[in-house]
């Protein structure tokens, strides 16, 4: 398959499938006598679990990591679990960091809001804040 019809069938364009094989994900394609990219099927499916990897948060590093142990016949389940874990745990202390600014933002909305401008002093530039 030439690189429009991988790129239409894995729902991207010509230029992700060339930064992918610029980045190792996608082995590099075979050349026919014209200069063309020629793609086998599985290359599809290596597309479908790279748009899954990204859709997922997973960093082109960390979907390298998991074609690395995939590629000579092993599965990546354990692998794959770590990564997803590590994710996870980057993502919860995220979320606590934003809750905690979130809870800052609106004590010092509330106290804005109910307080008078006129009272402000003047040599703090705002007194909510």
């Amino acid at each position: 398959m030439l690189i429009g019809e991988v790129a239409k069938a894995a729902g991207m364009t010509p230029k992700t499938l060339r930064f992918y094989e610029e980045q190792g994900l996608l082995p590099p394609a075979r050349r026919s006598p014209n200069g063309y990219r020629q793609y086998g099927e599985d290359s599809v499916a290596r597309l479908d679990f790279i748009a899954r990897g990204r859709a997922a948060g997973l960093s082109i590093d960390q979907i390298r990591s998991i074609l690395a142990v995939r590629e000579p016949g092993n599965a990546p389940c354990t692998h794959v679990r770590e990564i997803l874990g590590r994710q996870l745990a980057e993502l919860d202390l995220k979320i606590a960091e934003l809750s905690a600014l979130r809870a800052g933002v609106a004590a010092s909305y509330e106290a804005v809001a109910a307080g008078d401008p006129a009272a402000c002093d003047q040599s703090r530039i705002c007194s909510y804040l």
